[in-house]
């Protein structure tokens, strides 16, 4: 059987750009593919003793798509993902010995149950949906984030304008009188914080596109803003608490399979060792 597994890997490998594990079953992974799969989950064409018979040419490469099998009311019904929870535990409990033993040493063994549980929680059995609710959860953040930035800013802004409206009424009379004194650097001296202060309004003002806003105008956009900005962080702690957990998940669940990856290369590099 080492000959047949000889050239299971090369075919393989340089034919059909799969890599492969040797065992019990032979499992396969194409460049896409995160990790193995059974060769024998595949369905009719791809079995062990299907490509045993196209590699010594008894047969042409025909895979036969597996069969979905209708209800009574002639509903079909969608092949199952690959379950990334089940593997994870079939993993673990596959694992269990001096290899898991140094994997548990280097990664928190409890933060990889509370992973699974969360998982469960969730419903996310899949590594491809696990990464899009990941990037949907920190786009999500981000949205929120912006938004509380962009209301600070806005209650910033109105608490500035507020301040030169209330400035400008008080300093006016002192700007004109500058004015009339033909901007005397003595009367300048004599009155800068107010002339300052005057001159700072009338520069804000200037930059206002229609007409200045009143006061109670502003208390009011102030109230608002400021209501809709307590609201946002209610969301913004909740966003963030969503992203952190995801994301600590989809971690977790990376250096698991990073673990196993290098784990299946060891005993594959060992396997083709024994082969030759």
């Amino acid at each position: 059987m080492k000959g047949v597994y000889k050239r299971y890997r090369k075919a393989l490998k340089e034919e059909m750009g799969y890599e492969i594990k040797l065992g019990k079953n032979v499992s396969l992974k194409g460049r896409d593919q995160k990790k193995f799969l059974r060769m024998r989950s595949l369905g009719a064409g791809y079995r062990e003793e299907d490509l045993e018979k196209v590699f010594f040419g008894e047969n042409a490469f025909t895979p036969v798509p597996k069969q979905q099998r209708a209800d009574e009311k002639g509903y079909v019904k969608p092949e199952p993902k690959v379950d990334m929870l089940l593997d994870i535990q079939a993993m673990i409990a596959k694992g269990k010995g001096p290899g898991y033993e140094r994997w548990a040493k280097v990664h928190n063994i409890k933060q990889m149950a509370q992973t699974l549980l969360f998982l469960e929680e969730h419903g996310l059995r899949d590594y491809d949906e696990l990464s899009e609710k990941a990037k949907v959860a920190s786009e999500r953040f981000g949205e929120i984030t912006e938004k509380q930035k962009a209301l600070e800013e806005r209650l910033v802004e109105i608490a500035a304008l507020k301040k030169h409206i209330i400035n400008y009424s008080k300093t006016k009379d002192t700007y004109a009188e500058y004015r009339k004194s033909g901007y005397s650097k003595k009367f300048f001296e004599e009155h800068r914080e107010a002339i300052t202060f005057c001159k700072a309004a009338k520069e804000a003002f200037s930059k206002i596109e229609g007409k200045l806003p009143k006061i109670k105008e502003l208390n009011q956009e102030y109230s608002e803003v400021l209501q809709e900005k307590k609201k946002t962080y209610a969301e913004y702690r909740q966003a963030k608490q969503d992203m952190k957990d995801i994301q600590m998940a989809k971690y977790n669940v990376d250096l698991f399979l990073k673990f196993e990856e290098q784990k299946e290369q060891a005993e594959k590099q060992k396997t083709t060792e024994q082969i030759r």
